[in-house]
């Protein structure tokens, strides 16, 4: 089970289960069930013991000094005994706590649909939560605001260390800048893509081309290997496809999605450019989204088949909303350093990968409040670049090989959120044969600048 701030593994990862809490409060109850088991069989066992100790004192000198010690073990049953009664009370209030969170999010996404008996329903179960644990809504407030709260503190320390020695005192004021502009962000929720969102039609189009064929190369057998597959570098790859053929002779697509490769703004050649960086942000499509959804196309994916994606930075917003809208059975959504967290559904294994001091992850604004994918999903972050300065201003915490160091931590990471991600490759390790084809993406026409509204 995991909470706010989730587990962090050796190597100062903190993994959770999404959102601002992902607790199974399930096993909370239950764990608190055995406490109090085990209270109850503490009780009975001083009774016991005090029972005996009272026989002993009843004897005389002689069995004084028997009796004490009797005592002594008595009182220890009793602590034992509090403490037991205690944990089964917090636990207890805790998955209160984290039942009323989840409520909070299930009640917004049923008023949003208009769904008049859900929302009912439950508040119902919120009032029975509230009868029973009076401090579990006031807790959960303090939950949600703490993490809204904390989550740009890595980005705030990073701005208010990045300051000229000749001007004392700007970092403080630099960071606390840093931390408003970041709440902002999570104010508006510009960071967070709705189940069934749709991306807006702009016209925007993409010459997809060829760069090779390969029918070699094996499936990667790592997050890591995974993250060294999304295209970089100086060359002109944008989306790389694999198609795995099974034993059983079914097929299943890995595609990989390059982050921004140019920053120019005003809708030149490369599809995967700032241009269509704003776009995606704002909810548009764009050529660079085009751009994937026709190298799936062209790699021989159709509506309904399984596909795995892995995207970084422009790449991961892309493949969210491939995920959301492009038709095909999704079951995997990996994400390094993504602007968004998109609510992919429960068919889907969400695993993001964030440094706390990636401004560009930091547009996600702490992502949703409530956990988001398949059940096993999970969020990991860690600080990246601990060493702050104007060093910073490179986006050095926001970079591929930043993020592939990360997913190789994972993937040595002892914390049983992995297991479905080990599976996963296991699963397309299987695959008969593998053929990989690399694509270049190019905008065929220049398009008009974007407007004010998104942020990349």
């Amino acid at each position: 089970m995991t909470g706010a701030a989730g587990a962090t593994d050796g190597g100062g990862i903190d993994i959770r289960g999404g959102g601002v809490v992902a607790v199974d409060t399930t096993t909370l109850r239950e764990v608190a069930a055995r406490f109090a088991d085990l209270a109850d069989e503490l009780r009975q066992i001083g009774v016991l013991v005090g029972s005996a100790g009272g026989q002993l004192f009843a004897l005389g000198n002689e069995g004084w000094d028997l009796a004490n010690e009797v005592e002594q073990l008595r009182r220890r049953v009793q602590q034992a005994d509090d403490a037991a009664s205690d944990f089964d009370i917090e636990l207890r209030s805790a998955a209160a706590t984290y039942e009323t969170i989840e409520l909070r999010a299930e009640r917004a996404v049923a008023a949003a649909a208009g769904d008049v008996d859900g929302v009912v329903a439950l508040d119902a179960r919120a009032a029975i939560i509230a009868g029973e644990f009076p401090g579990a809504a006031e807790a959960a407030s303090a939950q949600l605001n703490g993490r809204g709260m904390l989550w740009p503190r890595g980005l705030a320390e990073q701005a208010s260390a990045a300051q000229p020695w000749w001007l004392p005192g700007v970092g403080p004021v630099a960071g606390l800048a840093t931390a408003g502009f970041w709440q902002g962000v999570r104010a508006a929720g510009e960071g967070t893509v709705p189940s069934g969102a749709l991306l807006r039609p702009t016209g925007a189009t993409a010459a997809v081309t060829v760069l090779h064929r390969s029918r070699t190369e094996a499936a990667p057998t790592s997050l890591a290997g995974a993250a060294a597959r999304i295209p970089g570098g100086a060359g002109q790859e944008r989306v790389r496809v694999e198609k795995y053929t099974m034993p059983d002779g079914s097929r299943q697509f890995a595609v990989y999605v390059a982050g921004t490769r140019s920053v120019d703004a005003r809708g030149g050649r490369d599809a995967f450019d700032m241009t269509s960086n704003l776009q995606l942000y704002g909810g548009a499509r764009s050529s660079s989204y085009e751009a994937t959804v026709e190298a799936l196309r062209l790699s021989g994916a159709r509506p309904g088949d399984t596909v795995h994606e892995f995207g970084h930075s422009q790449g991961a917003m892309i493949a969210a909303h491939v995920a959301l809208e492009g038709g095909y059975d999704t079951k995997t959504l990996v994400s390094f350093g993504s602007p968004v967290e998109a609510d992919v559904g429960a068919g889907t294994l969400s695993v993001s990968l964030r440094h706390t001091d990636d401004p560009v992850a930091g547009l996600e604004g702490g992502g949703h409040a409530e956990a988001v994918g398949a059940p096993g999903s999970f969020v990991a972050e860690r600080l990246a670049d601990p060493a702050t300065g104007w060093r910073d201003v490179k986006l050095a915490a926001h970079g591929i090989d930043g993020y592939t160091a990360t997913a190789e931590m994972l993937d040595v990471s002892p914390d049983p959120r992995m297991a479905p991600v080990r599976a996963l490759f296991a699963e397309l390790g299987t695959a008969t044969s593998v053929e990989t084809v690399q694509y270049a993406a190019e905008r065929p026409q220049a398009v008009p600048h974007p407007q004010p509204g998104g942020l990349p």
